[in-house]
């Protein structure tokens, strides 16, 4: 057996094990809960680690990861209904001050750039997974909220699809190239070919919801408008990963997912395609 089928072959088990969780996660509230703030802290180490190997940058990872753990905690407890106040986010807010101050003592060369990245693991990584808590618990006309596992899981079904649609697509026609300076394998053929399908899954899932209980509240015309919010989005976010790697010097951000990489490069779509697909949700709402 060749390494390149071994490789393939482990990457198809990693991507299947990694779906199912995934899946699983979604079907109930707690085990999403759980399972992002595992995805959030895992990832803020995996990003405070590859920035702390640059020349005069010390972010402090243990405070940087708990304090964007502590994040989605505490906003999946206000949109869940189970915290009333916004009282919970003044430890959060302690925590950055206190990583300001902090560097006043440590005598490090360059505490702007700490401060930087420090800022930076949070905006980019534990505020966008936070989301995901905006997308799950929906409110009904009465009130009363409640755990909706498929807008959530939408958005991970549309970008698988258009991982998959734009690789197929780029494989058999792409010839002319998406973003040659950060990501030179990407093509428009791509790119477009990953839409069509993605668009055809929101088409489906808009199908079965309309058998059941629309807690969405979207019609066929929204959840396309979704589809290619995700697509765009997720694009971009996996474009801003690589000028990330890029500029670090580095092919893969980690190891632990084998044919994956890291958790930044599994998750690095979703940074921007959930805050996106927020934005979007909350903007048809109000025209």
């Amino acid at each position: 057996m060749t390494e390149k089928v071994q490789n393939l072959i482990t990457r198809s088990i990693t991507g299947v094990l990694f779906v199912a969780i995934m899946v699983t996660g979604f079907l109930h509230h707690l085990a999403m809960v759980f399972l992002f703030a595992l995805i959030t802290g895992m990832t803020i180490w995996e990003f405070t680690g590859l920035v702390n190997n640059r020349e005069n940058v010390t972010v402090n990872r243990m405070i940087s990861t708990v304090a964007g753990v502590y994040l989605f905690m505490a906003i999946a407890g206000i949109n869940s209904g189970i915290i009333q106040t916004n009282a919970v986010f003044v430890p959060y807010l302690l925590t950055l001050v206190y990583l300001f101050i902090s560097s006043l003592y440590t005598k490090y060369k360059d505490p702007v750039n700490d401060w930087a990245y420090t800022m930076l693991s949070q905006m980019y990584i534990a505020l966008p997974l936070s989301m995901i808590n905006v997308l799950a618990f929906r409110q009904t006309p009465d009130g009363t909220t409640h755990f909706y596992f498929l807008l959530p899981l939408s958005i991970f079904i549309f970008l698988w699809v258009n991982d998959s649609g734009a690789y197929c697509s780029g494989s058999l026609f792409g010839k002319h190239k998406l973003f040659p300076r950060i990501s030179p394998g990407k093509t428009w053929e791509g790119s477009i070919g990953g839409g069509i399908l993605v668009l055809l899954a929101a088409f489906l899932i808009w199908f079965l919801e309309s058998k059941g209980d629309n807690y969405s509240n979207l019609n066929l015309v929204e959840w396309l408008g979704l589809g290619l919010t995700v697509v765009f989005f997720g694009t971009w976010g996996d474009l801003v990963e690589s000028l990330f790697k890029r500029t670090l010097g580095i092919k893969d951000s980690g190891n632990l997912l084998p044919g994956h990489g890291g958790m930044l490069d599994r998750f690095d779509s979703s940074l921007m395609a959930i805050p996106a697909a927020v934005i979007y949700l909350y903007t048809i709402t109000l025209i």
